[in-house]
C-alpha cells in the first residue's frame, strides 16, 4: 500500500499585521481565534464545525513586508471548501462586502469563488458537486463563467 494525503490539515501564511489578517479571517469565514501570542506576532485560528486544532496560522513579519507578487515562485491560492452551495452564495455576500473578490469560476465538478486578503494573498472558496453528478468532468479541467444564481436553483 502506498501512503497518500488525505486533505490539508491547515495553513500558515507570513502577513504584515496578523491581528488585521485575522479580523478579515474572522469576519469573511467565520473563523475564530484560538491563540494570540506575542501581542499579534503570531494567531492561530479555527473554522467552525472543523476537528482540527487550528485550519489557519498567521504570522506577523512588518508592515514594510512586500506584498505577494504573480508570476513568481510559491503558493497561488489556497481553496477553503464549503459544505453546500448556499454555503457558496452566504460567502461570496461576504467577500463582496469586504471588497475582497477578484473572481468567479465554474470548473465543473466545483464552483468557486477567488478573493484576496488584506495582505494579497489568494484564496478560493469552493464548493464540490456531488460525485455521482460529475460524469465525463471527473477527467477534465475546465474554467467556465460561473452563474451562481443558476447553480443556487439547480443544487437547492
Amino acid at each position: 500500500m502506498t501512503a497518500t494525503v488525505r486533505r490539508l490539515n491547515h495553513a500558515v501564511l507570513y502577513v504584515r499585521d496578523a491581528r488585521t489578517a485575522a479580523a478579515f479571517y474572522e469576519e469573511a469565514f467565520g473563523f475564530e481565534v484560538l491563540a494570540d501570542y506575542g501581542e499579534g506576532a503570531a494567531v492561530f485560528m479555527r473554522a467552525a464545525g472543523t476537528e482540527n486544532h487550528h485550519d489557519l496560522g498567521l504570522f506577523s513579519i512588518g508592515p514594510e513586508a512586500p506584498l505577494p507578487q504573480a508570476g513568481r515562485v510559491g503558493l497561488y491560492h489556497l481553496a477553503w471548501q464549503v459544505d453546500t452551495i448556499g454555503d457558496l452564495a452566504e460567502i461570496r455576500e461576504r467577500l463582496v462586502r469586504l471588497g475582497s473578490i477578484v473572481g468567479e469560476s465554474d470548473h465543473g465538478v466545483t464552483k468557486s469563488l477567488y478573493g484576496k486578503d488584506p495582505d494579497g494573498n489568494e484564496f478560493e472558496v469552493m464548493w464540490m458537486v456531488p460525485r455521482e453528478q460529475w460524469g465525463a468532468m471527473e477527467r477534465e479541467a475546465i474554467t467556465q463563467r460561473l452563474d451562481l444564481e443558476a447553480e443556487l436553483t439547480k443544487h437547492s
